[in-house]
C-alpha cells in the first residue's frame, strides 16, 4: 500500500509541476512587458553558455 502510496504522490507532483509550467507560460504571453519566460536551463545567463559567450561577463565591470 505505501509503495501505491508513493507512486500516486510522484505522479501528483509531475502533473502540478506541468501546471505551474503553463501558468508561467500563460503568465508571460498575457504579460509581454516583462519579457520572454526563461526556462531553467535555457536562455542565457551566468554559468549557461549556450550564446556564443564563454565567460559570464557579469562581474566584469
Amino acid at each position: 500500500m505505501t509503495y501505491l502510496i508513493t507512486i500516486g504522490v510522484m505522479v501528483a507532483l509531475v502533473f502540478a509541476w506541468v501546471m505551474v509550467q503553463t501558468m508561467a507560460r500563460q503568465h508571460a504571453e498575457r504579460h509581454p512587458e516583462f519579457g520572454p519566460l526563461r526556462e531553467e536551463g535555457a536562455g542565457c545567463g551566468c554559468g549557461n553558455h549556450r550564446c556564443g559567450e564563454s565567460q559570464c561577463k557579469k562581474g566584469a565591470n
